[in-house]
């Protein structure tokens, strides 16, 4: 069956070619969808240690992910969109995850751009690969590994990504084992997304949009038990599988801006949501850090920004705006509760509240999510139940983000 798959993904790549011949760039297959995602941002100090800010030279980088939608074909999107120079990419490999830093070579194929295997991004760019045979389920993990000859400079990265990544010094971009990997960070590098193609369109993609909650802070390194990762595999348990994408970023804000918690949802939101495709729906979890951070953050070097709860609402309108004009199903979940957390008063509470009150009552969102109820210990609805709580009273652990995707109402989603 694997082998049929293959050789259909061979034809899926090959049928379009132009009448120019082999050195002819192919035409994309029809209905590529997204099958996995994240949000770039710059590459500056972060949460965890990384190295975005020295960036790469003579180095290979060995990144790990997990789609949640299956195809034919696979290409992947690679990012310098906060590069301030041109990037080589000398050579890159996908390949089929073995754990640990290794693949299955048997899987292995070279990434290629333009069919060259060495290619250039201009800064502030996205680059698409060229489409390569490698068929994959839903739930599959690939790896993808990166050879930066040259300097890089600072790195576009995305700095919690709750996932290893593996570097080695020289070229090792088709080495089967992990053993010249021997640095590792939770942070992924120039990756921006993997998309699919099939015979058949691809069910809509959702979309999870947020902040840290949404990108998995507090759960299980490499055990994808984040909140979108939860609600794909509940998805599939419910026979109706389709991709789920984590456009969250750790520190982000809806209102405000920031070098290194990312660019705020209203500016991000084009990018992030409308420009991936195959969506159908978004599911928007984000505030509460334009509340928490509202008095500033001295240890972060962030300065205060006020934001009160009614510009937090003008912002999610126009989100819902946006979401609506773009064809897309839009849901709000509600901002979890963070008492006794560094974000805890009663100004910020009380935020927290009267934005909660709104999501829930309004009728502007298509549906709500009402995760801060789930999550919320029933002895004081202002606290994450202990059950949930990864530690830091703010962000849930693997429990809570299956209890939230358990949340979702499946009806719901387009």
């Amino acid at each position: 069956m694997r082998t049929v798959r293959a050789l259909l993904a061979l034809l899926l790549i090959l049928l379009p070619f132009t009448a120019a011949g082999a050195a002819a760039r192919p035409a994309d297959p029809p209905g590529w969808t997204t099958a996995w995602a994240t949000s770039p941002h710059p590459p500056s100090r972060a949460f965890v240690a990384n190295w975005a800010q020295q960036g790469f030279a003579n180095q290979t980088l060995r990144q790990v992910v997990r789609v949640s939608e299956g195809g034919l074909t696979t290409r992947v999107r690679l990012t310098n969109r906060y590069g301030a120079a041109p990037l080589t990419i000398t050579g890159a490999t996908i390949a089929r995850t073995a754990g640990a830093g290794a693949i299955r070579p048997e899987t292995l194929s070279p990434l290629t751009a333009g069919l060259s295997p060495t290619f250039e991004i201009a800064p502030g760019a996205d680059l698409v690969t060229d489409p390569v045979a490698l068929p994959l389920n839903a739930f599959d993990s690939i790896t993808i590994t990166l050879y930066f000859a040259a300097p890089t400079g600072p790195a576009t990265q995305h700095a919690q990504a709750v996932a290893t990544t593996y570097r080695a010094v020289g070229d090792h971009r088709a080495d089967p084992t992990a053993a010249a990997f021997t640095e590792t960070t939770p942070t992924w590098y120039y990756l921006a997304g993997v998309e699919v193609a099939d015979l058949l369109p691809n069910p809509p993609a959702i979309v999870a949009f947020g902040d840290s909650i949404t990108d998995g802070v507090g759960s299980t390194t490499d055990a994808d038990n984040r909140f979108p990762d939860e609600l794909a595999e509940r998805l599939a348990a419910a026979g109706a599988p389709r991709a789920v994408l984590n456009q969250g970023i750790g520190g982000n804000r809806v209102t405000v801006d920031s070098d290194w918690l990312g660019e705020s949802a209203l500016h991000r939101f084009q990018r992030d949501v409308l420009d991936q495709p195959g969506v159908g729906t978004v599911i928007i979890l984000e505030g509460a850090n334009d509340i928490g951070l509202s008095a500033g953050a001295p240890n972060l070097g962030e300065p205060p920004v006020p934001v009160s709860a009614d510009q937090l609402i003008a912002a999610h309108r126009e989100l819902i705006a946006r979401a609506r004009a773009a064809g897309l199903r839009v849901i709000g979940a509600t901002i979890l509760p963070f008492g006794d957390s560094p974000y805890d008063s009663p100004e910020a509470e009380a935020k927290r509240l009267a934005v909660n009150e709104w999501i829930r009552t309004s009728g502007e969102y298509d549906a709500v999510v009402d995760t801060a109820a789930v999550l919320a210990d029933p002895a004081d609805p202002s606290r994450l139940n202990p059950a949930f709580d990864s530690g830091d009273r703010l962000h849930p652990n693997d429990a809570g983000f299956r209890a939230m995707a358990q949340a979702v109402d499946l009806a719901d989603l387009r």
